[in-house]
């Protein structure tokens, strides 16, 4: 048998024929193996400790959906997004609010790439008319045992007038039936306005996509606009308008770990078991905003405005009440954009101011005065255009501006009319009338050819040397009264209280 094998001599000729591994090379292969492999775990681990650790972010508001509230749940989901928090939660107990705030809210959270989850809590709360709109367009949705949500009818919104149709009330959180309306509630809505009808199904059509988006019940969502109907959070979580029942921010946050959200970064998958809870607070800005967003400081605002200028005219160069009427009145102006406001009735708001004004400067005697206090209080009644819980100018507020006004007209009146009454105290005219005293060793007859019969001399008057005439001659000493004047002659008659003693640096008036 021949042996095939190659000699050595051949072997050392071509060393690739024979396979070489060396141990060195091996080790090295698996060396930098282990390192991509502890590289990658440690890069997933701090992934991972990050998620945990970023907290969760939760807002609260408490009270109406207005601008001040649209402003800061807006910002906080921007910082959520900025911190790239794990879940954002909004801790809600509202009565309603305005459309365009709750429609401001709303694009913030559909645009949010951070899961954003409206929990109304805490225990008694409501997430009614505007807060459930807000529930519905929520990436989660809880509530707290004992809340409620609905009565999500348009009126409460701000965008409509009168009640919901077939006469089913229209209050936040009210109750109402749970059957299909009737033939009263069909021929209510056949009987309302164009415009009515307009906003219902607007509204009606925008909760129905807000459902339709997050998988949520849009047949219970449309009877809440059109019949107010309102939900506990048993029967809101058994008719799949919420997802879960939860005691408070943090239970949620536990009860969400493991869940998926569709934001508009994406699919994300919620990691927030053991995140801590960052609450975050209103700060300054929030705080002037729903101060001057209130229609009453609003309304406050533009009264003071209007004074301080016209004080400021009235008195120029006294600076104060320029500055500070034209900052409020500024502000004032500012909120009202915020506000909405029936301009009708800001234009009758602002005509009744300048009728005040006016008042000071012509003379009406209170006939322009007081119409400005009827077209004030008229325009203050109908300033703002909502029937939204908070956002009504209350009667005693408008009857106590109109009663300062009214003091200010009739104090404006009195002093005009008292100046009218007041002698004249400077020019010709005011000598008329004065008291003086002789000075010289007395009134002589007048050596003047083709004088009149008369005594004539010096007396002093308004502490002024002056020359007089008189129709008797008089000793120096006598008082007398001053009953013309021509040129720097004063025609005067004696006195008889010339026991009185007078200063003979002042003159009297009688």
């Amino acid at each position: 048998m021949r042996d095939h094998r190659p000699s050595p001599a051949a072997v050392h000729e071509a060393p690739h024929l024979h396979p070489h591994h060396p141990l060195a090379a091996r080790l090295a292969r698996a060396l930098l193996f282990v390192a991509l492999l502890v590289a990658w775990a440690a890069v997933a681990a701090a992934q991972t400790a990050s998620a945990v650790t970023r907290p969760v972010v939760v807002m609260t508001v408490n009270g109406a959906i207005g601008p001040a509230s649209a402003d800061f749940i807006v910002r906080t989901l921007e910082r959520a997004a900025r911190e790239r928090s794990p879940l954002a939660i909004l801790e809600l107990d509202t009565p309603g609010g305005l459309d365009t705030s709750m429609r401001q809210i709303i694009k913030a959270i559909l645009a949010s790439p951070v899961p954003v989850a409206t929990f109304v809590a805490p225990g008694g709360a409501r997430a009614a008319s505007a807060g459930t709109y807000i529930v519905y367009a929520s990436h989660f949705a809880a509530m707290a045992p004992g809340t409620n949500l609905g009565a999500a009818s348009p009126v409460q919104l701000g965008i409509g007038a009168g009640g919901a149709p077939g006469g089913q009330p229209g209050a936040p959180g009210t109750s109402g039936a749970s059957g299909p309306t009737d033939a009263s509630a069909a021929h209510g809505d056949d009987a309302a306005s164009t415009e009515t009808r307009k906003v219902m199904h607007d509204s009606a059509a925008y909760i129905r996509g807000l459902a339709q988006l997050r998988g949520r019940n849009a047949a219970w969502g449309e009877r809440a606009v059109r019949e107010a109907v309102s939900l506990s959070d048993e029967e809101a979580r058994d008719q799949h308008v919420i997802d879960l029942i939860a005691q408070d921010p943090a239970d949620l946050a536990r009860q969400l770990d493991g869940r998926t959200a569709t934001t508009s970064a994406g699919t994300v998958r919620l990691a927030t078991a053991h995140a801590p809870l960052e609450v975050v607070a209103p700060d300054w800005r929030n705080h002037f905003l729903s101060i001057i967003a209130d229609p009453n400081v609003a309304l406050i605002l533009l009264t003071i405005g209007i004074y301080g200028l016209f004080f400021e005219f009235a008195n120029p160069g006294f600076v104060l009440p320029g500055v500070a009427g034209a900052t409020c009145l500024l502000v004032g102006l500012f909120a009202m954009q915020l506000l909405p406001v029936n301009y009708a009735g800001l234009a009758l708001v602002l005509l009744g101011l300048a009728c005040l004004v006016a008042e000071a400067f012509l003379p009406t005697f209170g006939v322009l005065g007081f119409g400005g206090i009827v077209a004030f209080a008229i325009g203050a009644l109908m300033l703002i255009d909502t029937d939204v819980p908070g956002y009504g100018i209350p009667i005693p507020l408008v009857a106590g501006l109109a009663l300062g006004g009214a003091a200010f007209v009739a104090t404006v009146s009195s002093v005009a009319l008292r100046a009218r009454r007041r002698p004249v105290v400077t020019g010709a005219e005011a000598l008329v009338g004065s008291i003086g005293e002789v000075i010289d060793d007395g009134l002589h007859p007048d050596p003047r050819p083709g004088a009149a019969p008369s005594a004539t001399g010096w007396a002093r008057v308004h502490g002024e040397r002056w020359h007089v005439a008189c129709a008797a001659p008089l000793a120096a000493g006598s008082r007398v009264r001053v009953t013309s004047r021509s040129g720097l002659l004063l025609t005067v008659t004696p006195l008889h209280d010339a026991t009185r003693s007078v200063n003979p640096n002042e003159g009297e008036r009688t």
